[in-house]
């Protein structure tokens, strides 16, 4: 039996999602038509034989632990083990809200000083991947090391989104900076930490005690440890698909991704199932008059009108002569007759009524409001919004969630607009 656990932060605000991750964790955020991110992570404990698996939730839980229950898709209900939700919580003198990711995994070092545990196996719930940690364990213990890091190899542009590493000839990590402005490598952490126990439990509680720390795993105890050359830290090479979803281009195109002919991340193979909570849908029903190419279609789509290369989850309808092109469509979203989405995200019960184009124009305004995160021709209208009669939505364009949507200008909403004007009810679904 392995003695090892893992933990998964979920905690994160994930604002560079934008609207998507607005009222939900950005772990819950759809993905792939069925998924939530965090079934990755998830599954991967499973696949491996872990199947003593905490969950540090914080921000917006509910969709999140509504999601995960009592862990029975992942084969996770059960005694002696299986799926805890750790929150932070009162109490006790050193508790308080998350101060950032060492700071909760420290504030539950309860969780695993009452394991039997050996290792401890630390994971991100925001990442799209699929790993054998079998195979990182191996290795670990193979190194003889204290804590291994698996390691992913970006485009130079990429690198400073994340923290980066040097190994030597035996893989032993040499340096470390975090989202360094400008990277010296292009060699980046996975935000995944295998730690002996012991060097875990000592690491978080000297973090703990320094005034000048962040509390951060990946800006401060790692490149702690780093420094002290005793520590043996080693990079585990990573060489299959790995996307960081924490950007709406970054998260549009993972999803693209999934439409290529072969893709590189196979949801196919039964050796590596990715598990995710069944919803009571029937069959999707393809009209006599649909067209539809390179889609992924979900349980429950009635599709009468045109979809093409995009992403629909459960229960979305497109009416005949609605148009639905390079776009991801959360659950039980409504396109209806004339309709036009093109190159957008559109989350969960939207009602995009007829003659609507979302996707409008060549105008690649960026976002107004934000920037830096809605910038690459995108629109994302929020959960539960209605797009009324008519409507024109540009590029770069942010309708928020619940927010009943008519033109700026005449039945315009142009390029790099945000709109958070009249809203519907706040309901319970997420």
């Amino acid at each position: 039996m392995k003695r090892i656990i893992a933990m998964i932060l979920a905690g994160g605000q994930g604002d560079r999602l934008s609207v998507l991750s607005e009222e939900r964790a950005k772990p819950a955020v759809i993905f792939g038509g069925r998924y939530r991110i965090i079934d990755f992570a998830l599954s991967n404990c499973v696949n491996s034989g872990i199947t003593r698996v905490g969950i540090l939730t914080q921000y917006r839980p509910r969709s999140l632990n509504d999601h995960i229950g009592i862990g029975r898709p992942w084969d996770l209900d059960r005694a002696g083990g299986g799926v805890s939700l750790l929150q932070p919580y009162l109490g006790r003198a050193v508790s308080d809200w998350y101060r950032g990711t060492a700071d909760a995994i420290y504030q539950n070092l309860y969780y695993v000083e009452e394991s039997r545990a050996e290792h401890v196996l630390l994971l991100a719930g925001d990442h799209v991947y699929k790993m054998d940690y079998d195979a990182l364990l191996d290795f670990h213990q193979e190194k003889g090391a204290d804590v291994t890091i698996p390691v992913y190899t970006v485009p130079w542009e990429e690198a400073s989104r994340f923290g980066t590493l040097f190994l030597d000839g035996d893989g032993r990590v040499t340096a470390f900076d975090e989202k360094p402005a400008h990277p010296r490598s292009n060699l980046i952490s996975m935000g995944t930490y295998l730690f002996n126990k012991d060097v875990l439990i000592e690491s978080l509680v000297q973090d703990a005690e320094r005034q000048d720390s962040q509390h951060d795993l990946g800006g401060d105890v790692i490149p702690h440890l780093v420094k002290h050359a005793s520590t043996k830290i080693y990079g585990y090479r990573f060489q299959g698909y790995w996307r960081d979803v924490g950007t709406i281009e970054a998260y549009y195109q993972a999803n693209m991704d999934l439409l290529d002919d072969l893709p590189e991340l196979n949801l196919y193979d039964p050796e590596t199932h990715i598990r995710t909570r069944v919803y009571d849908y029937p069959s999707a029903k393809i009209g006599r008059h649909a067209q539809i190419s390179r889609s992924l279609l979900s349980l429950g789509c009635i599709i009468n009108g045109y979809v093409e290369h995009s992403v629909l989850s459960p229960g979305v309808y497109v009416e005949e002569g609605a148009v639905v092109r390079d776009s991801i469509i959360f659950d039980d979203t409504r396109i209806e007759a004339g309709a036009i989405i093109d190159r957008s995200i559109i989350d969960k019960e939207v009602r995009v009524r007829e003659r609507c184009h979302v996707g409008y124009g060549d105008d690649l305004t960026p976002n107004q409001e934000r920037p830096d995160i809605v910038n690459c021709g995108i629109s994302i209208v929020g959960k539960r919004a209605e797009l009324l009669p008519g409507v024109r939505v540009g590029r770069n364009c942010v309708i928020g969630p619940g927010v009943v949507a008519s033109g700026i200008e005449g039945d315009l909403i142009p390029s790099g607009s945000t709109l958070r004007g009249q809203q519907r009810p706040t309901v319970l679904s997420v």
